[in-house]
């Protein structure tokens, strides 16, 4: 079930491992991101709070829906000065629709996105892994999935990710304005 925004149709982006999510190419610069996340609306770079001293500077593309009164913005990228595009979020509101074989990340309960999770993982005799926030989600390293509050219910916000400069997987290049307890951004 899709979540209604009232807002316009969303796009639908589609999602390759390791390749990137719609427009977006990770490993692109600032000025390429600027560039593929027209198609979507207008762009706000900004520098990001260097939480961990291993990783170089990191940029935060905000990008905004054209013809929404002013919101979220439906795409956060963030672009490391290393290694170019390493992280896309998904707004769980305005973001565009973006699926994994068929089952839709964005925007969703958590408790809905999870009993599909555990159908797809038993019809495809795959598995499915555990977010911090205790619910299912696809075993995809390059997925991970956070919560968004919106109103009372906490709904998925997919982030797509490769690791950054100095880190090991994609958790630990998690930006820092990702880190969420119980789908709010940490004070």
């Amino acid at each position: 079930m899709a979540f209604e925004t009232g807002a316009a149709e969303p796009e639908e982006w589609s999602y390759s491992p390791a390749v990137g999510v719609g427009p977006l190419r990770f490993g692109m610069t600032v000025d390429d991101v600027v560039e593929g996340a027209a198609v979507l609306g207008q762009t706000k770079v900004s520098d990001c709070a260097r939480g961990h001293a291993i990783f170089t500077p990191t940029w935060k593309v905000e990008v905004h829906r054209r013809g929404v009164a002013p919101s979220s913005p439906a795409v956060t990228a963030y672009v490391s000065q290393a290694v170019g595009l390493f992280c896309i979020a998904a707004d769980a509101v305005h973001g565009p629709q973006i699926t994994y074989d068929g089952l839709q990340l964005v925007g969703r309960d958590l408790s809905e996105l999870e009993s599909d999770a555990i159908a797809y993982a038993e019809a495809m005799d795959v598995h499915f892994r555990y977010m911090p926030e205790g619910y299912a989600a696809p075993d995809d390293p390059g997925i991970v999935m956070r919560a968004q509050l919106v109103g009372e219910v906490l709904r998925s916000r997919p982030l797509f990710m490769v690791p950054r400069d100095g880190a090991w997987t994609e958790w630990d290049s998690l930006p820092s304005e990702e880190f969420r307890v119980d789908g709010q951004p940490e004070a």
